[in-house]
């Protein structure tokens, strides 16, 4: 499309609005259903902090619960991602490496750096790393496609990050070692192949196809980390506390399973083509306000006053960027470096 930047064969910005005649190797972007999208997505992925924090609290070890979620989910997807690869074999076999790569970074490098960092870091430092990753994709189209940020974009991003500080109460307690921070920011780094990579890919390829077998590669990778001893998969109590109630392990793994996984990395796919990865990325944020609301309702951990404000002001963010990107693309004369370069080459 006019409106869009382009890395290989496919866009990384947001839903088009120029007016511009679609290609036809990407179709034409609905940012309303895509929000919606992004966000039941989010939704679904934040369902991992409440249920799995009941294994957790059980003994089980974070390396034996994030396998769990991630095999259950590539095998439960297994058949649909097969079924919707009909006379698509030859698509699929043009973008493995896309698909293996969105398993190892996206999938069990995500997973992986995450977990490493919260053995280090308290958990609100590492997810404020982790979710640094809307930032970088501004940062990277900015060096990579000289795609320099506006003034809103920028706006969205300060107000962003400054919730995010306040939804995590970083500033309550945190603890911070270098090692740690530096498995969040890896963390970071493969959130944000995680969106690139997704709308990367071929649109020939279905969200299905790419969310089964990113979640098999992603399986694979985390079981050998287990065998050779990286990752730590201790087993907990057969029956673990959930909500005031003590359940039977299954019915965490369950949710985290088929909803934090299957439904959350299909839908996130589906929502990166549709709203393109960097608006995409900011309303992942809201993982962050849904996980508070999670453990609100099946927890009972009530946010405080600073949270909310915090989940204002990361909305007021959101708004400002998806606003921001309806205006169109960036043109030359918007670019701080393209006006520099003009006015030198100017007699």
């Amino acid at each position: 499309m006019a409106d869009q930047v382009v890395v290989g064969k496919a866009s990384v910005v947001g839903a088009g609005t120029s007016g511009a005649t679609p290609s036809s190797s990407r179709p034409v972007r609905h940012p309303l259903v895509g929000l919606g999208v992004a966000l039941a997505s989010a939704a679904a992925f934040a369902t991992s902090g409440a249920f799995g924090k009941s294994l957790l609290t059980g003994g089980w070890s974070p390396g034996a619960v994030v396998t769990m979620r991630i095999t259950l989910a590539a095998l439960v997807l297994l058949g649909p991602a097969l079924w919707s690869l009909r006379g698509r074999w030859a698509a699929l076999r043009r973008n493995a490496w896309v698909v293996v790569g969105y398993g190892l970074t996206g999938v069990a490098g995500c997973q992986l750096a995450y977990f490493n960092a919260v053995t280090h870091l308290s958990v609100g430092v590492a997810l404020l790393l982790e979710y640094l990753a809307p930032v970088l994709i501004v940062g990277w189209l900015w060096l990579r496609q000289r795609q320099a940020p506006r003034r809103l974009t920028l706006a969205g991003m300060v107000l962003a990050v400054a919730g995010l500080l306040l939804v995590l109460d970083v500033l309550g307690g945190a603890s911070v070692s270098l090692v740690g921070v530096l498995w969040g920011l890896g963390a970071a780094i493969c959130l944000v192949l995680y969106f690139l990579l997704a709308d990367h890919v071929d649109d020939d390829v279905p969200p299905l196809a790419l969310a089964g077998g990113g979640l098999a590669v992603g399986a694979v990778s985390l079981g050998l980390a287990g065998l050779i001893g990286v990752l730590d998969m201790s087993r907990g109590a057969a029956r673990v506390p959930l909500g005031g109630v003590v359940v039977d392990w299954w019915v965490p793994v369950l949710v985290i399973s088929l909803v934090a996984a299957a439904f959350a990395y299909v839908t996130g796919i589906a929502a990166v083509r549709m709203l393109g990865a960097k608006v995409a990325s900011f309303v992942a944020l809201t993982e962050v306000l849904f996980a508070v609301l999670f453990a609100w309702l099946v927890l009972a951990e009530l946010p405080t006053p600073i949270q909310l404000v915090g989940g204002l002001l990361i909305v007021a963010g959101l708004v400002a960027v998806r606003a921001d990107e309806a205006r169109g693309p960036v043109r030359p004369a918007d670019d701080p470096a393209a006006r520099r370069v003009d006015s030198a080459s100017a007699p």
